[in-house]
């Protein structure tokens, strides 16, 4: 198995704090990035025992910057010496020499490698190694292939390339071209996925490269095309990202860790158990204190759901509407929220399994004799996730029968559609990561929506079948208690529901009327049909693979809602257009200036 490690510029907190969650989270080394020793109150001798004591190896000592192809090489020379005798200190043998970036450099490849081979001649001295290393902004050399070519040149046994994959694919570079080089001269290998983004290519990096599986990169290929040069030293990720570096590094550190599972996993280099196919959702669970309980029970019962069951143990009741189930759990907190939902796994076992692989243990959970064995894991905001077979019975034995299931918003409301959750600020990319690996689900197109509290990024995740969606938001800029969740019931007329709701008292959300006036200037629907969605507040999107109707209730708590769905031909998203009139339809009316 191939040794897997980590640059401490990926985890927030002091160096000590770093390794700890390196090795907790079971990384074999790290990167060890220079400003982090000169931080840190810890000498190299005693970073270097600390580690040992961890049991990590510090693989690589970097950043080198600015060295080769200068005028005068002796000042180089000297801080290399320096760097030399703190590597011995460390026991590090691997240094990272970064292409120059200075304006003092000059453009003459064989100035870059008679330098780099002196560089490599001091190093061996020392018994240290030097990975040179294409910026995707140096001066002279910023892409992978000419980097090697002066590798090639010095052909030097302590001089090797180090291939980064923000460099070579930020730049568009084809990394085919790596199978030419042969992977004993590739001394290290750093790995970091990022958004697709039109921007300076210095700050992309520095700002909002992600871990592998939460970006636009092709990294399974990439790591397919450095394995067949037969390298076998570390896969490590080096990611910049200021939100990662401001969270937990405890948490950052298993999700690097998932991150690295998942694209050996991708990449066939480490299989593990694969995700089971999903089927849809058993239930979703909402926690309300009891004393807050009666508005939501209150609107399940006007949307059709009737209590259908008591829970034999626990203060949980089981609503319904045909086969889609809702729990109320009445030992949360005053406002409702979406505490746990259940998906119809295949395997619930093959589920819980891979879910262990990817560092998302199962937990404790009390149960009564006789009870189900439900295995469940948590994602990264908290939220429970079972795995359950409701077909192959079970689970829905624990509760005391109390009457048949409701049925009273359409015929034709088919179950789930998608459970929206709003992330904490600092949690957004890892719980992508999470529904990404742990339920292999597929990552639809990111969205940034500005709404009157200002920008949201969503993104969604859903099953092959469409089965099973999530759409996850965060705000852009900052958390201010953002917390925004909803439960889409899936419906083949969502006007006749919207209807047979409001028949029964369901409050639903009043959409502005500038919403409609706008959709008969910009669609081709007709206008009685545009009144009747204005009537019941029906919102409409369409694409070119077909349209989508949708009604929300109104707030149900300051952060929970109902939305109802009809999805029409192939349309695939989530009404994202829409969500800045839903969002401000949710907002207080503005007291009048009269």
């Amino acid at each position: 198995m191939m040794r897997r490690s980590i640059a401490t510029v990926c985890l927030s907190g002091t160096l000590e704090e770093k390794l700890a969650a390196a090795a907790e989270a079971g990384f074999d080394e790290v990167e060890l990035f220079e400003p982090d020793l000169i931080a840190s109150a810890l000498s190299p001798e005693q970073v270097r025992d600390r580690a040992d004591d961890l049991g990590l190896t510090i693989g690589l000592y970097q950043p080198f910057r600015d060295f080769e192809a200068m005028p005068d090489p002796r000042e180089n020379l000297r801080r290399a010496e320096h760097k030399f005798a703190v590597m011995e200190r460390l026991g590090a043998d691997l240094l990272l020499v970064c292409s120059n970036v200075s304006a003092s450099a000059r453009d003459d490849d064989d100035l870059a490698a008679a330098q780099l081979r002196t560089l490599a001649e001091r190093a061996a001295e020392h018994g240290i190694r030097i990975a040179y290393e294409a910026l995707a902004w140096g001066r002279h050399v910023s892409d992978y292939e000419h980097a090697w070519r002066i590798v090639a040149q010095v052909d030097h046994p302590n001089l090797g390339t180090c291939l980064d994959s923000f460099h070579i694919l930020s730049r568009g570079s084809d990394p085919a071209n790596i199978r030419d080089i042969p992977g004993d001269k590739i001394f290290y290998l750093q790995l970091a996925d990022a958004p697709e983004l039109v921007m300076d290519v210095l700050q992309w990096s520095r700002h909002y490269r992600c871990f592998p599986g939460q970006g636009g990169f092709d990294l399974a290929a990439f790591l397919q095309h450095v394995l067949a040069t037969g390298y076998a030293g570390p896969l490590s990720l080096e990611v910049f990202n200021d939100v990662f570096r401001q969270a937990d590094p405890q948490r950052m550190a298993i999700d690097a860790m998932r991150s690295l599972l998942l694209l050996e996993e991708a990449a066939g280099v480490a299989p593990i158990p694969p995700a089971a196919p999903l089927s849809g959702y058993a239930f979703v669970e909402l926690a309300v204190s009891p004393d807050a309980a009666a508005p939501v029970e209150r609107l399940l019962i006007a949307m059709g759901f009737r209590h259908a069951g008591q829970h034999r143990t626990k203060p949980v009741q089981l609503w319904r509407h045909g086969d889609t189930r809702i729990l109320v759990n009445h030992d949360g907190e005053e406002h409702p929220r979406v505490a746990a939902i259940a998906v119809e796994s295949e395997d619930p076992i093959r589920s819980a399994d891979r879910a262990q692989h990817l560092l998302a243990p199962l937990l404790p959970r009390e149960r009564g004799s006789g009870e189900a064995d439900l295995s469940a894991i948590a994602a990264p905001d908290g939220t429970a996730v079972f795995f359950c077979r409701t077909d192959a019975g079970g689970w829905l034995t624990d509760f005391l029968t109390a009457g048949p299931p409701g049925g009273g918003i359409s015929p034709d409301v088919a179950g789930i559609d998608h459970v929206a959750l709003s992330q904490p600020f600092d949690f957004f990319d890892e719980a992508i990561l999470f529904y990404r690996s742990v339920l292999g689900l597929e990552l639809q197109t990111a969205d940034e929506l500005a709404t009157a509290d200002g920008l949201v990024r969503s993104r969604a995740a859903r099953a092959a079948d469409g089965s099973v969606r999530f759409t996850l938001s965060v705000p852009v800029v900052g958390d201010d208690g953002f917390e925004f969740q909803h439960v889409a019931l899936a419906s083949d007329d969502v006007l006749a529901a919207a209807q047979a709701m409001r028949d029964r008292g369901v409050p639903l959300l009043a959409i502005h009327d500038n919403y409609y006036d706008d959709l008969l200037a910009r669609t081709a629907l007709d206008r009685e049909t545009v009144e009747r969605m204005r009537e019941l507040g029906v919102l409409y999107d369409a694409t070119g693979d077909g349209e989508l109707l949708h009604v929300y209730t109104e707030m149900v708590g300051p952060g929970l809602c109902f939305e109802i769905v009809e999805r029409r031909g192939a349309y695939d998203g989530y009404g994202a257009a829409n969500s800045p009139v839903r969002a401000a339809a949710q907002q207080p009316l503005a007291p009048s200036s009269a």
